[in-house]
């Protein structure tokens, strides 16, 4: 699944971030913050009517995301 379809609060892990060109300059910067696998992420708000921005927690850290952004980062549930 990927983490623009993750519902609110849903524990999920990070499986990988896919480039959509080469070279990616946002998929890289999103591994460079910590978008790697194995790291536990959650979605804690979504815009208004669940559009832009998405807020995700990776750790203690949160970042503001655009769906198209998010929608790099494939997730696995922990549920």
């Amino acid at each position: 699944m990927r983490l623009s379809d993750l519902s609110r609060d849903v524990p999920a892990v990070i499986v990988t971030v896919d480039d959509v060109t080469r070279p990616d300059p946002i998929s890289g910067r999103l591994r460079d913050l910590g978008f790697v696998a194995g790291e536990a992420v959650r979605v804690v708000a979504n815009g208004p009517f669940g559009g832009d921005p998405m807020l995700i927690q990776i750790g203690f850290t949160q970042f503001a995301l655009r769906r198209a952004e998010a929608a790099r980062v494939q997730v696995e549930c922990d549920a």
